[in-house]
C-alpha cells in the first residue's frame, strides 16, 4: 500500500554535504511516521534518524548527531535528510522507512518499519 521513493545522493569529498530526500507515494493518505536508515558494505543496517508524525520530535544516531539534520516537507510523508560535514565513515547505501504511528513519538527500531524504499548511494571520498 505504501511506497517510498528516495532521492539524492551522489559522490562528494570529506567536508562536503548531500542531501536526501523521500517521499510516499501519491496514492497513501495516512500521515506516517518516519525514519532514515543506512548500511556500509560488510555492515548491518543501522539507525540514522526518525522523526514523528508531525515533525515536532526528530532523534538522531549519535554517530551523526549535529551534522545531519532530518525534515518533514509541508506535503504529507515528505522528508528530508541533510548530511554535513560527510566522513568517509558515512558512505552507505541510505534507506527511507516508513509506518503507522501508533504515538505522537519517533521509532528508532529496524523492525518497527513495514515500509522501506529501495535506498540510495552515498558515497564520502577519503
Amino acid at each position: 500500500q505504501v511506497q517510498l521513493v528516495e532521492s539524492g545522493g551522489g559522490l562528494v569529498q570529506a567536508g562536503d554535504s548531500l542531501r536526501l530526500s523521500c517521499a510516499a507515494s501519491e496514492r497513501t493518505f495516512e500521515v506516517l511516521a518516519m525514519g532514515w536508515f543506512r548500511q556500509g558494505r560488510g555492515q548491518e543496517r543501522e539507525f540514522v534518524a526518525a522523526i514523528n508524525w508531525n515533525g515536532g520530535n526528530v532523534d538522531y544516531a549519535d554517530s551523526v548527531k549535529g551534522r545531519f539534520t532530518m525534515s518533514r516537507d509541508n506535503a504529507p510523508n515528505t522528508v528530508h535528510l541533510q548530511m554535513d560535514s560527510l566522513k568517509h565513515e558515512d558512505t552507505a547505501v541510505y534507506y527511507c522507512a516508513a509506518r503507522r504511528p501508533l504515538s505522537p513519538g519517533v521509532y528508532r527500531g529496524l523492525h518497527e518499519y513495514p515500509y522501506w524504499g529501495l535506498g540510495v548511494q552515498g558515497t564520502v571520498s577519503s
